[in-house]
């Protein structure tokens, strides 16, 4: 019997603005010195005996993925990319489809963007569930609840949480309550959290949706036939694929199915829901703040204060249950009491056409990633940073040029019919309408300073002769 264990990673929620942005969300930003909620993730499953694990992620989180898992020095199995994504139910039955499995193989899902403090307690109820699950039972793990959370589906169960079994039947899912249900919830003592992890056997869960979603099926099983298979990189049919329901596991499977089993697990786990969240995970001074990066609380408490840049001092004075969040192109201060409510300033930020709703402040690229440093009238100054082996796409521009200067590591450039390699200090000038390219044949990040002049700036202004990561000839990416 093996395990095969599946990331799903192309959720990109906007709970912990300006953090997490759609462009880069929550479980690929650098939340601590650990690393990204998705790296955690991988290194929570190396050595256990478990398969290379199977990502689900989305066509823009792709190269995200790999460079994440190589940097975390983790090894991938299958990388599965949906043309878009389609909630959890396609995501799952799709990999389960996948799998090269055994008729007794287990399947064990896992969201990519919860944190685990203690992963010896998950892998024991992971061995627990496996002798349910090899019985037939679809399991999921509850979590005890501490507090009558609201942003939390729960899960009722057959008996008492104070005398849980390893395994016991599941009563009923429940969806996210308000606060008198939730605290009811946790005063009877039947209710856990939902966690979004499961366990079956492969089998079993593709003969749950066979029975129980059966408009999945083909769908799912043409996405699979007509996929592009590129090294370990698996593009899902995108015709066959979005034909498929958009609706979760909870309700496409488990709220239907009559051989469900809950493993009640005590592992330090939280979903990160919230900047609530973070500031209750995190350790704190002895008046309740936490503080991260340049942030310096004077006369606060029960606080959180993070700033995202050396360069940007964050000061809290006289607060009391406040999140205040500053990276380098917004500022949030939110009552952590509403900490849930953050979905509604990003939606503002949409309406009011904001970058900063949807764009990350680095812009991440196949080949790396860049920033702007500054913008004005006629001008915009970025920093570039390629990886060994990047490449932009063979381009040029109609109405600006660029001046770039290399600050480190080793660039070769093309311009027109020159091919030359620049060091740390060179520089080289692109003329508007000249067909040019930039690359790192190095071992190290390559860095430059790229300052634009011209009458319009936008990304949209290339025109992509050839490019090695498939994208379209000429599109808003850089």
């Amino acid at each position: 019997m093996t395990i095969h264990p599946v990331i799903l990673a192309g959720g990109t929620g906007t709970r912990l603005w300006p953090l997490s942005r759609a462009e880069k969300p929550k479980q690929f930003v650098t939340l601590n010195e650990k690393g990204s909620l998705f790296q955690s993730t991988l290194r929570r499953l190396a050595g256990q005996g478990f398969a290379d694990p199977v990502v689900l992620t989305t066509k823009d989180f792709e190269y995200m993925v790999a460079d994440q898992a190589a940097a975390a020095d983790t090894k991938l199995g299958r990388v599965i990319v949906e043309p878009e994504g389609r909630n959890t139910a396609p995501s799952i039955f799709t990999a389960a489809l996948s799998l090269d499995a055994g008729p007794d193989d287990l399947m064990l899902v896992l969201p990519s963007d919860h944190q685990v403090s203690d992963p010896r307690a998950l892998m024991r109820a992971v061995k627990a569930a496996s002798k349910a699950a090899k019985s037939g039972k679809l399991v999921t793990f509850g979590v005890r609840p501490d507090r009558a959370a609201t942003g939390y589906g729960y899960l009722e169960i057959d008996g008492d949480i104070d005398q849980a079994a390893e395994v016991m039947d599941l009563k009923a899912f429940v969806e996210k309550p308000d606060v008198k249900t939730a605290e009811a919830y946790v005063a009877g003592g039947k209710h856990l959290w939902n966690s979004g992890l499961f366990l079956f056997r492969v089998s079993d869960i593709i003969s749950a949706f066979e029975v129980l979603a059966p408009t999945l099926i083909l769908p799912c099983q043409g996405a699979i036939r007509r996929a592009t298979f590129v090294d370990n990189k698996v593009h899902l049919d995108a015709d066959s694929f979005l034909r498929a329901p958009a609706v979760s596991i909870d309700h496409a499977i488990m709220e239907l199915s009559e051989a469900l089993a809950v493993v009640p697990v005590d592992c330090g786990w939280t979903d990160y829901g919230s900047w609530r969240a973070i500031w209750q995970a995190e350790d704190s001074d002895d008046k309740g703040n936490v503080l991260t990066g340049p942030a310096m609380a004077i006369d606060c408490q029960n606080s959180l204060l993070r700033s995202e840049r050396e360069g940007i001092q964050l000061v809290g004075m006289g607060l009391d249950n406040i999140a205040a969040i500053a990276t380098g192109d917004a500022v949030l201060v939110i009552n952590l009491n509403d900490a849930q409510a953050v979905k509604e300033a990003v939606d503002l930020l949409k309406k009011n056409n904001a970058a900063q709703a949807t764009d990350a402040q680095e812009r991440q690229r196949p080949w790396g990633f860049y920033e702007t440093l500054a913008l004005g009238d006629r001008f915009q100054v970025k920093r570039i940073v390629v990886k060994p082996g990047g490449q932009l796409s063979l381009q040029s521009h109609v109405h600006r040029s660029e001046h770039w200067v290399v600050v480190s590591g080793t660039a070769q450039v093309t311009v027109g019919e020159e091919v030359k390699l620049l060091s740390e200090n060179k520089s080289t000038y692109i003329p508007v309408g000249e067909v040019h390219r930039l690359e790192n044949p190095g071992k190290v990040p390559l860095t430059l300073i790229e300052v634009q002049s011209g009458a319009y700036l936008g990304e949209d202004d290339i025109i992509r002769y050839e490019d090695i990561y498939d994208r379209a000839p000429a599109v808003n990416l850089g």
